[in-house]
């Protein structure tokens, strides 16, 4: 009788963690499953939306939707043709880089060919009003030992000589291109403020939501310790590195930065005609402040 009721009440405490759909759909209890969760695979920040409609693969270190759980094509496609469909293509890796602009060209120069096509140093995309699309090779080894294809964006002059250029690539080709670049720019130590982040062991992700779940009861508004404990949604790394190597390089010798920006600067891609329609009514110009 005694083991009978020990077992009745370690029931009753395990009934009374389960929470219900109206706690479990808070906005603490979600963001908390969001952080544990990601311990194997990245989770892009559309996750939750593509696990609920779409079959989810383990591809390069992220967890991604890859074929629909329903028969939405023609929806897709009829988006495509007459509205806009949007894409979250965060899990390209996007690799930043920080100096003199000749600098940049001389040393990019020696990975692509204008026997490909355009350059880095195209007028129209050095201006930074378009994107600009090309194929790497390994340092003076064109055409031999390809990387791979890359998009590449420049933040437009602000009248100094500083550059900043964006380069976007396949995670799969992301190691490979980043180990060039450091090699021709001589990119080789650490930068010093850029120190990463200790990743949250899993126990003590476990008594976060041990805590998360405590405070899943209903709080007073004046509860302040209940408001420094709201979990803050975390991208720890990204699918490619490890969150204890460094992500920031600089050259000693040419001054250039490389910094791997890879799921700090999201990437989506919309299609349809009215694509900039959406974007208008999305985005809200600045006002420009003169100092």
């Amino acid at each position: 009788s005694l083991k009978q009721a020990e077992k009745a009440v370690h029931q009753k405490k395990e009934q009374s963690k389960t929470k219900c759909r109206k706690a479990r759909r808070r906005h603490i209890n979600l963001v908390a499953e969001f952080n544990r969760r990601q311990r194997k695979n990245i989770w892009l920040e559309t996750h939750i939306w593509h696990a609920k409609r779409f079959h989810m693969v383990k591809k390069w270190g992220y967890c991604l939707g890859d074929s629909p759980t329903e028969k939405c094509y023609r929806a897709c496609y009829r988006a495509m043709t007459n509205h806009c469909l949007l894409q979250d293509l965060s899990y390209y890796c996007c690799l930043e880089l920080t100096g003199n602009e000749n600098e940049l060209l001389k040393q990019l120069g020696r990975i692509c060919s204008t026997d490909t096509g355009l350059t880095f140093e195209e007028a129209c995309c050095l201006s930074g009003k378009f994107e600009g699309c090309l194929n790497l090779y390994r340092a003076d080894r064109y055409p031999k030992d390809m990387l791979g294809p890359v998009t590449f964006i420049w933040k437009p002059r602000d009248g100094s000589e500083n550059r900043r250029l964006w380069i976007w690539m396949h995670p799969a080709l992301k190691q490979d291109i980043l180990r060039e670049l450091k090699a021709i720019f001589q990119c080789l130590e650490p930068e010093e403020i850029c120190i990463p982040e200790p990743v949250t062991t899993s126990i003590q992700e476990e008594k976060q939501m041990d805590v998360v779940l405590s405070l899943g009861k209903k709080r007073r508004k004046e509860d302040k310790e209940g408001e420094r404990a709201m979990p803050v949604k975390k991208i720890i790394g990204d699918g490619t590195r490890d969150p204890f190597q460094s992500y920031s390089w600089i050259s000693q010798t040419t001054g250039v930065v490389i910094s791997d920006r890879t799921m700090e600067i999201l990437r989506y891609r919309l299609i349809g005609p009215l694509s900039h329609s959406v974007l208008t009514e999305t985005l809200k110009a600045a006002s420009l402040q003169t100092v």
